[in-house]
């Protein structure tokens, strides 16, 4: 019989019962275990083709009875990114999820407007990759991957860079494991530095990030970072510096596609360059769109402007594509959507569909190639995690990867593009809505915020829409939505028709 969670006799504080678990089967039971059909409400794009969802996959565990009334105690969980009292004294709890729909706990269906965090883009569920996974499992659960390695994660990376973005004439093809997108962003900006000082650069140390931008939580990241929140909490390390932002409603907003204005703002590239000197400065990190705060698209011609400007001065430039990476925008890679190529590209999220957390860099040949000398027994680049190429996570990405290229979603993006424009756009009119922002299949809608209390309009809306069956992401009064990959034209309507009513009954 499946592991299940049966109720202990002892209630945790604060009325929620407790929660014990009735571990593995044994012997005898595997075989039941494994031949159990587990119910699949809906079909996947490519169901009837070899892959679905879940399809007969055996149910690893069930949570019987589990109501918001007999819910484990919540009290031990330090919930991140989140206001843990606020949450605490009203949860949302997800129980089970498929396709493009969670279940929360008491049996509700909600439409997954934001791919989890912007991670499951081919849909929830999936059987090939669960059974990739648990195969790996028994095979090799773990292999250090610091002077051992396994053929799965060299499989995993020869097959990312014969995919790498911007085709093989941008030789982006050298692939660093990591376990996230913050460690792939601390990894690229090591590999800058350590790529200067490889070529007898070693005074450029210092790396440039972007105002509003998101590149993680590592200090690395927050340093180049550009949340106000982190600046103001977290000491920065020294040697960073920021780019002006390119957000400007004033002149771009409601704009269908990328904004005509603030190409020039790349220039500000120019302005730390004479400030610190060309000769300090190692990389230049930014996102193509920058997702986490706000959906904001960068103006016509802008990156090109900044590739532009970086060659000029020996300046790395690095595109962070933890989001807009696999298929996000339309195209395999923000590089291969903007034509523009850069020197490192860091992803994670869809690299795995978030099944398990991974991240990876991909760093072109000349970068590679110019650390790979001195004794052939010294360590290259002093930098590594535990998990770098962990078994299982590569097996989840092979069969990520398969799933991306049987179904086409690396590119569906850009079919539904014209369609998810429109549905988005139309809700241009509706109270408080100052601009709308698409691009593939992101969308940013940008409140206008109450009088000392930014960020409380869209937050109700989030929770308002919760209520109603939605999951929609929210960043100060920006609503995101960035839905898996497979979505269809009537779970966008859905998407626009819940989300415009909220809009409504909030103002």
């Amino acid at each position: 019989m499946p592991l299940t969670l049966t109720l202990s006799p002892h209630a945790g504080r604060g009325g929620h019962k407790r929660l014990s678990p009735s571990f593995l089967p044994d012997a005898g039971e595997k075989k039941e275990a494994a031949n159990a059909d587990a119910p699949s409400p809906r079909k996947s794009r490519g169901e009837g083709k070899g892959e679905g969802l879940r399809g007969n996959a055996p149910t690893i565990y069930q949570l019987e009875n589990l109501t918001m009334r007999n819910t484990p105690s919540l009290e031990n969980y330090w919930m991140p990114f989140t206001a843990n009292r606020q949450f605490k004294a009203v949860p949302r709890l997800l129980a089970s999820a498929e396709g493009m729909y969670y279940t929360d706990v008491d049996g509700n269906k909600i439409l997954d407007g934001t791919s989890g965090l912007w991670c499951v883009n081919a849909g929830h569920g999936r059987k090939r990759i669960a059974d990739a996974v648990a195969r790996q499992l028994t095979t090799m659960d773990y292999a250090p991957s610091f002077q051992m390695g396994h053929p799965i994660a060299f499989d995993f990376a020869e097959k990312l860079g014969e995919r790498a973005p911007g085709g093989p004439d941008a030789k982006l093809d050298r692939i660093f494991f990591t376990g996230s997108g913050s460690e792939s962003v601390d990894t690229a900006l090591k590999i800058a530095i350590a790529y200067q000082r490889a070529i007898g650069q070693g005074t450029r140390t210092r790396v440039i990030g972007r105002e509003r931008g998101y590149h993680g939580v590592g200090f690395g990241g927050i340093s180049v970072g550009g949340l106000v929140n982190n600046r103001r909490v977290f000491p920065m390390l020294p040697g960073t510096d920021h780019l002006r932002h390119t957000h400007n409603p004033e002149r771009n907003s409601f704009v269908k596609g990328l904004p005509a204005h603030g190409a020039e703002l790349a220039d500000d590239l120019e302005r730390l360059v004479a400030l610190h000197g060309a000769e300090t400065i190692a990389a230049v990190i930014v996102e193509p769109v920058a997702g986490s705060t706000g959906v904001l698209l960068p103006p016509q011609g802008y990156l090109e402007r900044l590739r532009a400007i970086a060659d000029r001065h020996g300046i790395l430039l690095i595109f962070d594509e933890v989001i807009t990476g696999f298929g996000r925008l339309g195209a395999p890679f923000a590089v291969d959507y903007f034509g523009v190529v850069p020197d490192l590209v860091t992803t994670a999220k869809g690299l795995t569909n978030g099944a398990i957390p991974m991240g990876a860099v991909f760093s072109s040949r000349h970068i590679h190639d110019a650390l790979m000398h001195g004794p052939e027994n010294q360590i290259e680049l002093f930098h590594g995690y535990t998990y770098s190429g962990h078994p299982a996570a590569c097996a989840a990405g092979l069969a990520t990867l398969e799933i991306y290229e049987e179904e086409g979603l690396l590119s569906r993006g850009a079919e539904l593009a014209p369609y998810w424009q429109d549905a988005i756009h139309s809700l241009n009119g509706l109270p408080n809505i100052i601009d709308i922002r698409t691009i593939g299949l992101v969308a940013g809608i940008e409140l206008s915020s109450r009088k000392d209390a930014p960020g409380a309009r869209a937050y109700e809306i989030f929770t308002d829409c919760f209520k109603k069956g939605l999951l929609i992401r929210v960043t100060g009064d920006i609503i995101a939505l960035s839905p898996p990959l497979i979505v269809e034209r009537g779970e966008i309507d859905t998407i626009v028709s819940v989300l415009g009513e909220s809009i409504r009954r909030i103002s």
